[in-house]
């Protein structure tokens, strides 16, 4: 499979004029970090994030965590806990860690924060294309 950047990914990609345009930072460590306000364009209920947004970004910081191990990954599984509603116009930080590495699957465990408290956590395995 052939996985091609054209930044318009709904997440991440800048060239979106639909999309989230989260800017992640991708660490030597193997760990990602995010800020991000999501408007309220991507709501569910009154005043919370859509719990399919939440979800994106989990999986989005999780594939960033990797990128020092793959430049080509692709979501082979994930599993997203949902602790507490996420408030749209906040400021949300998500963070990402790579747990494990086994042959081309990599696990990644990442978490959503509402100042300092968890509203959300992903485990998320990670196919490496490369």
């Amino acid at each position: 499979m052939k996985v091609d950047d054209d930044k318009h990914c709904f997440a991440c990609g800048q060239l979106n004029e639909h999309g989230l345009h989260a800017g992640i930072i991708t660490n030597d460590d193997n760990t990602s970090y995010c800020k991000i306000t999501v408007p309220s364009r991507f709501q569910g209920w009154k005043g919370m994030v859509h719990g399919g947004i939440i979800s994106t970004l989990l999986d989005e910081i999780s594939i960033y965590a990797c990128r020092k191990i793959s430049l080509r990954g692709v979501t082979a599984e994930i599993d997203v806990k949902f602790r507490k509603p996420v408030p749209i116009d906040t400021e949300l930080e998500l963070k990402a860690k790579v747990t494990g590495v086994r042959r081309k699957m990599v696990s990644v465990e990442a978490e959503l924060t509402v100042e300092g408290t968890v509203h959300a956590t992903a485990h998320t395995r990670v196919y490496n294309l490369e």
